[in-house]
């Protein structure tokens, strides 16, 4: 992770802030391990982390008649880094009745461009049968997604009863940044960037986003640029994975394919993501709030896991702060040793554990956290 460079140096004796988000479905049970491995690391490494907590979704919407408060919003932006929990955004009521959106308001608020969503299959864990190890760099902020794509007014609409419109919005400096993101990242990686697109067809939108990204490979002599059609790129994900290292894509474009990479990596349980931008990032497993299971304490953690290891790796680039980086790799190490034992695999997973226990199972790998 790393793709963002640092802009100012701090050291281990400056507290740092996590907010901590809270949202629907699973996330009352998936967020516990999250805390319990932040307090083992804080307490064993001495991070120096402080965390802030707030409900928001479907409980505050009880309680305050939103699903996101502007306090929320607040505390998101001065912290320095994020963990948001799976919300249930199809269950909320329109803007107007307070269903507010968490996940597309910090990313538009916090700028946070670059949606990160790796893919690798790890020892032990049943999958599709062949090895990858790839990351879908997918632009975050624009495209066809209504909720972010408009500074007023959403980006579909219904001009008739029997017409439904939608606006696909692409910009060259979104291209840009996403673009330099990717390649950055395959700089410290195997050196290779994948170009998804549908330029055959669409010639104006998807043609702005090649160029661009051409554009920025110019930059980055030694990392080598191919590209793919999208319903191409669908389908060699699954014949030949192996066969990618850093995949540069639009919004929805991004979405589809990386959980049907995580699919093929052993499951959406497994896939952690990043929202990040120039200033900040926020940790989100790709998962949805899984409402088919909550409550039955079999929801797998590791995703949101893996996706708060991401996240202390930005700050550690970001605050110069070395220490984070080697909590994230012993978090990295206590899955993997935690995942090639199937007695630690959850329902998702094809066996019987619980949330409970394979938390105590990764603590139980973390240097001196058990």
């Amino acid at each position: 992770m790393r793709e963002f460079k640092p802009v100012k140096k701090t050291d281990r004796d400056h507290r740092l802030t996590i907010a901590i988000l809270n949202g629907d479905g699973i996330s009352i049970e998936i967020m516990p391990p999250i805390i319990a491995i932040l307090d083992a690391l804080n307490t064993h490494q001495n991070l120096n982390l402080n965390f802030v907590e707030h409900a928001i979704g479907l409980s505050l919407l009880k309680r305050s008649g939103t699903t996101f408060t502007d306090e929320i919003l607040s505390d998101a932006k001065s912290a320095d880094g994020v963990i948001l929990g799976p919300v249930s955004t199809y269950e909320y009521p329109s803007l107007a009745e307070g269903g507010i959106n968490p996940s597309a308001t910090l990313r538009i608020a916090l700028d946070l461009f670059a949606n990160i969503r790796p893919s690798c299959t790890p020892a032990g864990v049943p999958n599709a049968g062949r090895s990858m190890d790839l990351v879908i760099v997918r632009e975050n902020t624009e495209g066809f997604y209504a909720d972010r794509n408009m500074a007023g007014g959403p980006g579909e609409f219904q001009p008739t009863s029997d017409m439904a419109l939608a606006i696909r919005k692409i910009t060259k400096s979104a291209c840009c940044r996403i673009g330099r993101t990717a390649f950055e990242l395959a700089g410290q990686r195997r050196k290779n960037v994948t170009m998804v697109h549908k330029a055959n067809v669409l010639k104006v939108t998807d043609g702005l986003f090649t160029r661009t990204i051409r554009e920025v490979s110019q930059d980055f002599p030694d990392i080598a640029l191919d590209e793919r059609l999208v319903d191409a790129m669908a389908a060699d994900l699954i014949r030949r994975p192996d066969a990618f290292d850093v995949v540069v894509t639009t919004n929805m474009y991004g979405d589809i394919l990386s959980d049907e990479a995580a699919a093929l990596a052993g499951g959406l349980g497994l896939a952690g993501a990043l929202n990040a931008g120039s200033d900040h990032a926020v940790a989100q497993a790709v998962h949805g709030s899984a409402p088919d299971i909550a409550g039955q304490g079999t929801a797998n953690p590791v995703a949101l896991i893996l996706s708060v290891a991401m996240l202390l790796e930005w700050l550690s680039i970001r605050k110069n702060r070395p220490d984070l980086l080697d909590a994230a790799t012993q978090v990295r190490t206590a899955i993997d040793y935690t995942l090639a034992r199937p007695a630690n695999h959850t329902p998702d997973l094809g066996g019987n554990a619980t949330t409970e226990s394979i938390t105590r199972a990764i603590l139980d790998a973390l240097p001196g956290a058990a």
